[in-house]
């Protein structure tokens, strides 16, 4: 969960597009395209994790692959997920201890690497992005999610897209989108460091954007040094990431809960269970 960020930073979810870009907005699509020679990208938001679940049971969705996380658990109504991954054709989880409630449903169970032999960065909510090193190696046959992922591309047929062997290529990539076709549109603009080296990756420091490079990388394989860049106040020029570059507030009345305390009664039990509540 420190990666909530990084995760809609990448697209992590399923009403979003990479890079902070919108799935129904037809210049991000098309930027997209473009930069990733991808000429099929969904036409509309996907499925959230309830929705999710609904159409698995349904029958609309035939396979699923669960990664870093436990649903039949963290998901509310308990027995809506257990059958709907029951009905499921295939269900392939991807996983770091040997058996829990989700693996039960697994007809593909793959070993997976845990936060302490994960390799890659994170952001934090304050958009400060941090190298994270593993400090052991993934035991046994466990991989990195993005080697299983690219090894599964390429059985796939897009073995050329996703021959990377190093985070730090992933990153550089990345990187270079959020600068694609931007032009100070989106905060999110990290395309200076998209020249990093492995090694200039392997040391890369905290750093906070938006920011402006003072100096840039070059991208060399014996270099060290890093880009020189400075943070940037967002909106501190009171421009906004809208068509009109004016901020969108939105005024709410407060209105209590149903259910109320009392000296009778001073306590509201909750079961932990919510519609969007997630994680075991």
């Amino acid at each position: 969960q420190p990666n909530a960020m990084g995760g809609r930073e990448v697209g992590g979810l399923a009403n979003m597009l990479a890079a902070h870009m919108d799935l129904e907005n037809p210049e991000h699509i098309s930027a997209v395209k473009t930069y990733w020679n991808a000429p099929v990208i969904p036409k509309g938001q996907g499925l959230k994790a309830v929705d999710l679940f609904n159409a698995i049971e349904s029958g609309k969705v035939k396979f699923v692959w669960i990664m870093g996380t436990n649903p039949v658990v963290s998901m509310p109504n308990r027995g809506q997920v257990e059958r709907a991954l029951s009905k499921c054709d295939m269900v392939v989880v991807s996983g770091i201890v040997e058996s829990n409630d989700t693996l039960n449903y697994a007809h593909i169970a793959l070993p997976a690497s845990g936060w302490s032999e994960k390799d890659g960065t994170v952001t934090n909510s304050e958009r400060r992005i941090s190298r994270q090193r593993g400090i052991l190696p993934p035991p046994g046959s466990a991989k990195h999610d993005w080697q299983i992922l690219c090894e599964v591309a390429g059985k796939m047929g897009f073995g050329e897209a996703f021959n990377f062997t190093h985070p730090s290529q992933i990153f550089c990539e990345y990187a270079g989108l959020t600068g694609y076709q931007n032009n100070g549109k989106r905060q999110l603009d990290l395309s200076p460091l998209q020249v990093l080296s492995e090694a200039q990756y392997n040391g890369l420091s905290p750093l906070q954007w938006p920011f402006q490079a003072v100096t840039k990388a070059e991208n060399t394989a014996s270099s060290n040094s890093q880009p020189s860049l400075t943070s940037k106040r967002p909106f501190e020029d009171k421009q906004f990431s809208t068509p009109n570059a004016k901020a969108r507030l939105i005024p709410v009345t407060y209105k209590a809960p149903l259910q109320v305390t009392s000296d009778a009664y001073p306590f509201v039990v909750n079961s932990g269970r919510a519609r969007d509540q997630w994680h075991t």
